[in-house]
């Protein structure tokens, strides 16, 4: 690994090679150079492997892929993997149907601070704006260059949440859109990899989408004094359409009895196979 890498950027993936391409596009841009990336793989198959194994070899920057057997849903556990994998001490965590701004990297670093987890947002892009894009739009810095044509499919169309890519360079205007306390979107946050370390990483008995992957992972934070920051209109991105899926139950009967322990450390982490107390 070179020695100019500062941040490791773990992009969690499942076959759709046609969203990863935009991203990497966008990865492709960014101001901030001194990154690597890890492909935290939930069991794509063998041609989307192939494909994957082909787009790295072409990319300007490090990147690792991390891949486990498809056994259904298993998101919490390869990104343990993905964290052990990660050669730096500072860890950026996006999923890969989410195009990072220009700035993403590089705010995301700057604002780094002991025991605090930086949190951004995103836009929510219609299918339509969806299937317009490819990687050289992506490249050119269309998005961010397009911003009214977004607007106007939020008022026309089915783009939502387009108020979140605004992106602020002013001080003032930053703390004033930052005020609200916002917790931690699992799709676009950051953090110290001591901090998720120390809570033992994901809790990998979620196997299903949705808790898991934010609300579990601000819980236990929280509990051992690590702070969540926003980034709102700092740190975007650009949500790639797709069906939404609902939160299952089970994932949401998991939460309330975590909760009920109170407990920041997870025996069901990155460490396994703990001595019962």
């Amino acid at each position: 690994m070179p020695n100019n890498i500062l941040v490791s950027v773990i992009i969690s993936i499942y076959n759709r090679i046609d969203y990863l391409k935009l991203v990497l596009a966008g990865f492709e841009i960014q101001s901030f150079k001194n990154f690597e990336l890890i492909l935290a793989d939930d069991g794509s198959n063998k041609n989307a492997v192939k494909e994957i194994k082909s787009l790295i070899s072409k990319i300007s920057f490090p990147v690792y892929h991390v891949w486990h057997e498809d056994i259904d849903f298993r998101k919490n556990r390869i990104l343990n993997r993905a964290i052990q994998a990660a050669n730096t001490d500072y860890l950026i965590i996006i999923d890969g149907d989410c195009i990072p701004h220009s700035e993403f990297v590089k705010e995301h670093f700057q604002n780094r601070k002991e025991k605090t987890c930086l949190t951004g947002r995103r836009i929510n892009m219609s299918q339509k704006i969806t299937d317009t894009l490819d990687e050289e739009k992506i490249k050119s810095g269309y998005l961010e260059g397009k911003y009214f044509k977004l607007m106007l499919d939020s008022i026309f169309g089915y783009s939502t949440d387009i108020e979140k890519g605004f992106y602020f360079k002013n001080h003032f205007l930053r703390k004033i859109f930052n005020k609200k306390y916002r917790g931690l979107l699992g799709s676009n946050f950051s953090i110290h990899k001591n901090d998720i370390l120390a809570i033992n990483g994901f809790d990998e008995r979620y196997e299903a989408p949705s808790v898991g992957e934010d609300s579990d992972i601000q819980f236990r934070l929280e509990l051992n004094n690590v702070k969540i920051k926003s980034l709102n209109n700092i740190a975007i991105q650009y949500h790639l359409y797709h069906i939404l899926q609902p939160r299952p139950q089970k994932n949401l009967d998991l939460f309330e009895k975590i909760k009920a322990d109170g407990h920041a450390f997870t025996r069901y982490g990155i460490i396994k196979d703990l001595p019962h107390q």
